[in-house]
């Protein structure tokens, strides 16, 4: 299987190699790379496309962005990049840390390429953004380095041409007191990056049997995967004495490669108390998975009934190589549906996406949650390893699942009903509070 980033060199490749022309002048009107480009690659490009970063190019400079201007419209313009995979055509569209581009983003950058992509006056170019050396953290220019971290138990090499691994593998926090979380997030080494397919931890009690199910499923990484980052008033409280347990998917090279995987943890200062715990729990799984080969729109749903009110921060879709894509809805108590969100699913990007507060879902108890999930088995798919071939559920990428995690944190019925008036007290006054409400 190809990684997110070599299809991407693929593609950026072919469509660098067409013929460009280059005016001598710049046409009136047109957008120039210094005052118009730069800003927005710099605001939704670079923390990839940068030296020493995942992307295969570098798009800091005009010279860096100009040979691969043809590739930049034609992937600008069908949204595969910025990498964000949400239907903009339907629910919610306000989230924290949004790195897609605006309908008058994709215009801008159309018109540059089609004015020969000019460089424009040097003294309109920004000045250039600058990087963390802890920048393989995704929270770190948020929240500065992690204030913890706790990397598997030994660097683990993968063999060269060694067929693809799980395993299981439990490191000790080493965390002396209780802590509150505000954010989180599971990353493989920078040498280990082109072997870790996925990373998932479980938390485990210092007390537990560490072989057993019992577990709190926490943190995932997979490729284009951004941290998971909780509400200013909520936390999840991280025990002293807890194990994590990595289960790591390798997927071996040509050359031998180490990885030391690690969970950084950001937390709340000593002695605060969030009002709200926060859960992380999978929606919708459909292990029974009947995907036969050639059908593009196998589909299966799932539903959650909650039993308690909830307030919603984060949809993260999960589906492996025949993922297609992905809706979650809302059925009310008194039976009006909602379509919270859909995804158009790339298997390259495991994106987490943060609701902002104002549209975060309020949703009481009695409510399900409806997760649709669609299939494409055919060679349409350039995710698909093989069309031919009949595919259900597992755990290998060339199996496929069906479920979404979703992160919420519940609400006695006064502060819901507290919640629901001041969002609808935002709503008369003309404030944008769409979706996700009663």
């Amino acid at each position: 299987m190809k990684s997110a980033v070599l299809g991407t060199l693929v593609g950026f490749t072919a469509l660098a190699s067409l013929p460009l022309a280059q005016t001598a002048t710049t046409p009136a009107g047109a957008p120039t790379f210094t005052k118009d480009i730069a800003p927005i690659f710099q605001r939704s490009c670079q923390d990839c496309h940068r030296p020493g970063s995942i992307a295969p190019m570098s798009l800091q400079t005009f010279d860096e962005a100009r040979p691969w201007a043809r590739a930049i419209r034609a992937k600008v313009s069908s949204r595969e990049m910025p990498p964000w995979t949400i239907d903009k055509t339907v629910g919610i569209q306000s989230f924290k840390y949004d790195r897609s581009l605006s309908n008058a983003d994709i215009a801008k950058i159309t018109a540059w390429v089609d004015a020969g992509s000019p460089r424009g006056n040097p003294a309109d170019m920004p000045p250039p953004r600058q990087f963390s050396d802890v920048s393989k953290w995704t929270l770190a220019g948020l929240f500065g380095p992690p204030d913890y971290v706790i990397p598997i138990p030994e660097p683990f090499t993968v063999e060269a041409n060694a067929p693809n691994m799980w395993v299981d593998l439990v490191a000790e926090s080493g965390l002396k007191e209780d802590r509150w979380l505000r954010a989180f997030e599971t990353k493989p080494s920078p040498e280990g990056f082109p072997v870790v397919h996925h990373a998932t931890t479980s938390l485990f009690d210092e007390n537990a049997d560490i072989v057993s199910d019992d577990a709190v499923s926490f943190s995932e990484y997979a490729l284009g995967k951004t941290g998971d980052i909780l509400a200013e008033n909520a936390g999840f409280l991280f025990k002293a004495g807890t194990k994590i347990r990595f289960n790591m998917h390798y997927a071996a090279k040509e050359k031998a490669i180490t990885d030391r995987t690690s969970l950084g943890l950001w937390f709340y200062p000593k002695g605060y108390v969030p009002k709200y715990k926060q859960n992380r729990q999978s929606v919708g799984n459909v292990q029974d998975l009947d995907i036969p080969p050639g059908e593009n729109n196998a589909r299966v749903d799932g539903y959650l009934i909650l039993k308690e009110n909830i307030r919603m921060t984060v949809f993260q879709p999960h589906l492996h190589n025949r993922g297609k894509r992905q809706c979650m809805e809302v059925i009310y108590p008194d039976n009006h549906i909602e379509t919270l969100n859909c995804v158009n699913w790339n298997f390259g990007w495991h994106i987490a996406y943060n609701y902002t507060e104002d549209v975060q879902p309020l949703l009481p108890k009695g409510s399900v949650l409806h997760v649709t999930t669609w299939h494409d088995n055919t060679s349409a798919n350039k995710w698909n390893p093989d069309p031919r071939n009949w595919a259900g559920f597992g755990q290998r990428s060339s199996d496929d699942m069906a479920f979404a995690h979703v992160s919420w944190y519940p609400l006695s019925d006064e502060d819901f009903k507290q919640a629901v008036e001041e969002r609808n007290r935002s709503r008369s006054q003309g404030h944008r509070t769409t979706g996700g409400g009663q």
